[in-house]
Formats: structure tokens, C-alpha cells, sequence
């Protein structure tokens, strides 16, 4: 069954039995085969999606999925209690050094200058994978299943990053983010964190959902510095940071 919409249960465990097995590469480039758990759906209500974040799924596109490599437990879902969270030293540097930016969030919009952006992201970031801007906005930012939205951080009128977010009563999820890589010194992707963080906390959201640490993914290291997180171990969500 695919394409499934919100029947009467509120629990996942009345999709599961729905979702299947699809095994690929790595795409973290891993040694071992990767196995996603996953099923599409038209939408989900707020409350439902919250519970697949609690239970560690993911979302691409109008896809929800979790990871089931057999011989392999690399990727540990990772959020952060914004309510919790204090900014380290570095952090606080980061905030600083991008204190000369704007910010604003709205609808997902797809334009020439963000789709430039995102084409030279991925060409620097992945460019033997194939990718292309054209490619991730329309079969993976767009077609969404819960409330999403970008939010855009620029320096003047040039546009230095974007991050694609969900966003419901009592979560936030962090989909992606692309940035543009002569900023880099800036250290985009942790503002990113911190600027989501803050919205959290504006607006009464605790839950941060940050996706996968993976420790020996280097580009995806620097969710730990992130303190206190937590990490969902054995179906159980523990403080990753002692």
C-alpha cells in the first residue's frame, strides 16, 4: 500500500505493518549496505508526525522512513531540548560572527537564485553523486507531507544559506541545509542550529529534531558540540552528552 493518508489511529503502530524494506548503498558512504524502513503518505497531522519523530523516523519528501542496516547502528537520531540547550563558547563566537545577517522564514518558494545556491551546494558538497537542485526541491523540499517552510539567512541582498523545516505545536525538524560553501567560514550549519533553537524557544517548541549523528561522518559531527542532546538508544531517549 502507498500514498496512505490519516485514518482514525494515532499511533504509528497501525502504519507499520505498512512499510517496507528497500536496500541501497550508503548514502553516507558507509562500507555496509543500507536498509531503509520506509512508506509514502499523502499527509500527516501534526500530533502523528511528532510521534514518528519521537520514534525516530526521518522524513524525505512525502516519504517517512528510519534505518535498518543489519549489521550496523551508525545513525543515532539526535534532538535537543531547546529549552535545555546553553551555547558554548564557540557557539557563542558563531552567533557573533554572524550578527551582520537577516533572517526570515515563510512558505517553501522555488526561485533561480535558490535553486544557483543549492546547485553549487551539492556540486561542492557531493560532485560525483549526481545530484541537482532541480532534483532535491521538487521530489524531496516539496513534496511534503506536514507544515514546512524555509528559512533564509542573508547578508544584504545576497543569499548565504537556506533551511528547509518542519514545524508543529511541540516539535521542530531540522530537513535540510544548504549553504553557500564560500561562507563556510562562518560556520553556517551550527548558526542554523542555533537560530532554530531560538525559534523553538520563542515559541514554546522544546523538541529539536536534528536528524542523524553519525560520528564517522565528519560533516555531520558537529550536532554533538550541540549540549545537552539526547540520543535515541534501544527505543529510549538518552543524554548523549555525558
Amino acid at each position: 500500500m502507498s500514498n496512505l493518508s490519516y485514518g482514525s489511529a494515532d499511533s504509528i503502530a497501525h502504519y507499520l505493518p505498512y512499510f517496507y524494506d528497500i536496500a541501497v548503498e550508503c548514502p553516507y558512504g558507509l562500507p555496509q549496505t543500507a536498509v531503509y524502513r520506509q512508506q509514502q503518505f499523502v499527509s500527516l497531522p501534526d500530533e502523528l508526525f511528532g510521534r514518528f519523530l519521537q520514534a525516530g523516523f526521518r522524513r524525505n519528501g512525502n516519504t517517512i522512513y528510519s534505518m535498518v542496516c543489519p549489521r550496523c547502528r551508525k545513525c543515532l537520531p539526535i534532538r535537543i531540548d531547546a529549552g535545555e540547550f546553553i551555547p558554548n563558547r564557540n557557539q557563542k563566537r558563531v552567533l557573533r560572527r554572524n550578527g551582520d545577517l537577516t533572517v526570515a522564514m515563510g512558505p517553501l518558494k522555488i526561485t533561480e537564485e535558490k535553486l544557483q545556491l543549492c546547485g553549487r551546494f551539492l556540486e561542492q558538497r557531493y560532485p560525483l553523486k549526481g545530484n541537482s537542485a532541480e532534483g532535491y526541491y521538487g521530489s524531496f523540499f516539496a513534496n511534503s507531507v506536514t507544515n514546512t517552510v524555509e528559512v533564509e539567512y542573508r547578508l544584504g541582498d545576497r543569499l548565504i544559506g537556506v533551511a528547509i523545516v518542519d514545524i508543529g505545536c511541540s516539535w521542530l525538524n531540522a530537513v535540510y541545509f544548504y549553504f553557500d560553501p564560500e561562507a563556510s567560514t562562518r560556520s553556517p550549519g551550527t548558526f542554523n542550529i542555533l537560530h532554530l533553537l531560538e525559534l523553538g524557544r520563542r515559541n514554546n517548541i522544546n523538541h529539536i529534531y536534528l536528524g542523524y549523528l553519525i560520528r564517522e561522518v565528519r560533516a555531520m559531527r558537529y550536532k554533538e558540540n550541540f549540549k545537552p542532546h539526547f540520543l535515541l538508544i534501544n527505543g529510549e531517549w538518552v543524554n548523549g552528552s555525558r
